[in-house]
């Protein structure tokens, strides 16, 4: 019972630092269900056409959101984080 508390509380944990590493996931997920719900109408699509379009953009999905976590963690370590600290030395 530990090791899941353990570990449930290092995902909640990593969630918060990360915040786009859930949706990334969320939406590989979700992009990949749709796609292969919809591999019964694909029509006259080679399988692994279908299956490569689904791969790239469950990727691409993917990557734009560890852009945007790159992008956001930047913007908390450079931006908010020398405005804190400005703040601190000010009320000093």
């Amino acid at each position: 019972m530990s090791a899941y508390e353990e570990n449930e509380s290092k995902f909640m944990r990593k969630a918060k630092e990360n915040p786009f590493v859930p949706v990334g996931m969320a939406g590989f997920f979700a992009i990949v269900g749709y796609r292969l719900m919809k591999m019964k109408s694909r029509g006259d699509t080679k399988m692994s056409v279908h299956l490569i379009h689904m791969r790239v953009a469950a990727q691409g999905f993917v990557v734009g959101a560890m852009t945007l976590g790159v992008i956001y963690s930047m913007y908390k370590e450079y931006v908010v984080k020398p405005r804190e600290q400005q703040k601190a030395v000010e009320n000093k």
